[in-house]
C-alpha cells in the first residue's frame, strides 16, 4: 500500500482551528466546575457540549479522510492502524501523567487515595494504556469514572466504538440508509436530552451512563459522516471568526429553564448538537483563510487540540482537590489558579505535542507501516 496517498488530501484548516477553540472552552468549563454548588449551576455550563462537538468533527474529518479510498488504497487493518497511531499515544501519556499525580491529590474530596495500593493503582493505569473502560469495582478515586486517572478518557472508549462501526460496517451505508441510521439517532439523542434536562454524562461504566455515552456518540459521529458526504462547501468569508463565536456562544450559554424545567434546557441542547454543530462544521469547511496569521492561529489551535484535551485534567484533579480542602472558595480566590491552570495546560499540550506525540507517531508509523 502507497502510505503516501492517504495523506494528500487537504486539511480544514478552519475545522483545525475551532477544535482547539473547543478544547480550550473544555479546560474552563472543568476549571468552574468545582466552584457551582451543583450541575445545575455551572460557570461554564454547556462546556460538556464541546465532546459532542468533537464527535461530529470526527465523523466528519474521517468521512472527507476515508470514504473514498477503501479497498483500493485502504483496508480495514490499515484503518486501524492510523488510527491507534493517532489516538493512542497521546492516551498513555494523559494515563501516565494521571498515575503520577493520583496520590498528592488525595483530599476530603477522595479522600481513600492513600489507601489504594500502588499494585491496583498501576492495574487502573495499565487499562487505562487500552482505553477499554475500568470496572466499577476498581474505582479508585471514587467517582465512579471509566478511567479515574484521566477522567476524559471515557470519550475516547466511545470515540474508538464509532470508528469500529464506521469501519466494518457502516462505511457501506449508501445516504439513504446512513440518513435514516442519522434520524434514528437524532430521535435518540433527543429523548435523552429532554427526559434528563441534558445529556451530560457517559463516563461510567453501568447500563444507564452506557447508554448516555452511546446515544452522545452516535448522532453527531455519524451525522459528521453524513455532511462530509453530502454538503458541497461555498465560499464564506471570516468564516473562523464567526465559528468560533458560535461555539463560544453555545458553550458558555447559561444553564436554561432551572431546576423546575429541566426539559428546556434539554430542548436547546438537542437544537445545538442536531442542528447548530452541523451547520457550524460546514460554515467551517466552506471557510477560507485569509492571512498567515490567521492560518497559524488556525494550525496551532488545531495541533495542541487533542493533547490539551488528554493532559489538562490530571492537572485539574489537582486544582479540584485544593479546592475541596479550602471549603467555601470564591471564584475571586480561585481565578488565578484556573487561569494558571489554563496557561501552563496550553504550555504541557504543547510540549507533548512537539516532544512525544509527533516524534512517537513517526516512529509508529515506520513501523506498523
Amino acid at each position: 500500500m502507497d502510505n503516501n496517498a492517504l495523506i494528500t488530501k487537504p486539511h480544514y484548516p478552519i475545522l483545525d482551528g475551532l477544535r482547539g477553540v473547543a478544547a480550550i472552552i473544555v479546560v474552563t468549563f472543568h476549571l468552574t466546575e468545582p466552584l457551582g454548588t451543583g450541575h445545575l449551576d455551572i460557570i461554564v455550563n454547556h462546556g460538556y457540549l464541546a465532546v459532542d462537538f468533537f464527535f461530529l468533527l470526527s465523523g466528519f474529518v474521517i468521512g472527507y479522510a476515508y470514504d473514498d479510498r477503501w479497498d483500493k488504497k485502504i483496508t480495514i487493518g490499515s484503518f486501524f492502524k492510523r488510527r491507534i497511531e493517532r489516538l493512542q499515544p497521546l492516551v498513555i501519556l494523559g494515563m501516565t501523567l494521571g498515575a503520577i499525580g493520583f496520590y498528592f491529590t488525595d483530599s476530603t474530596l477522595w479522600p481513600l487515595i492513600h489507601t489504594v495500593p500502588i499494585w491496583k493503582m498501576l492495574l487502573v493505569l495499565l487499562i487505562g494504556y487500552t482505553i477499554l473502560p475500568v470496572p466499577m469495582s476498581m474505582d479508585i478515586r471514587g467517582w465512579q469514572e471509566m478511567h479515574p486517572l484521566n477522567s476524559v478518557g471515557w470519550s475516547l472508549f466511545f470515540e474508538y466504538i464509532a470508528n469500529i462501526l464506521y469501519a466494518v460496517w457502516i462505511r457501506k451505508f449508501s445516504k439513504t440508509a446512513l440518513s435514516v441510521l442519522v434520524l434514528v439517532a437524532a430521535v435518540a439523542l433527543a429523548h435523552l436530552a429532554i427526559t434528563n434536562g441534558d445529556v451530560s454524562g457517559g463516563w461510567t461504566l453501568n447500563v444507564e451512563q452506557v447508554r448516555v455515552g452511546f446515544t452522545r456518540t452516535m448522532y453527531p459521529f455519524f451525522a459528521g459522516l453524513l455532511l462530509s458526504r453530502i454538503a458541497k462547501p461555498t465560499r464564506i468569508r471570516h468564516a473562523f471568526l464567526w465559528c468560533s463565536v458560535l461555539v463560544a456562544m453555545v458553550l458558555y450559554m447559561p444553564r436554561i429553564g432551572g431546576a423546575d424545567h429541566l426539559w428546556m434546557n434539554g430542548i436547546y441542547e438537542t437544537v445545538c448538537i442536531i442542528v447548530v454543530f452541523p451547520l457550524i462544521v460546514y460554515l467551517g469547511a466552506s471557510g477560507e483563510v485569509h492571512s498567515q496569521t490567521e492560518r497559524r492561529i488556525c494550525t496551532f489551535l488545531g495541533d495542541i487540540s487533542y493533547p490539551l484535551y488528554l493532559v489538562h485534567y490530571p492537572l485539574v484533579y489537582f486544582y479540584v482537590a485544593w479546592i475541596s480542602n479550602h471549603k467555601g472558595v470564591t471564584i475571586a480566590q480561585a481565578w488565578p489558579y484556573a487561569v494558571a491552570i489554563l496557561i501552563g495546560a496550553i504550555f504541557l499540550a504543547y510540549v507533548s505535542l512537539k516532544w512525544y506525540d509527533e516524534p512517537v507517531r513517526k516512529w509508529l508509523r515506520k513501523k506498523l507501516g
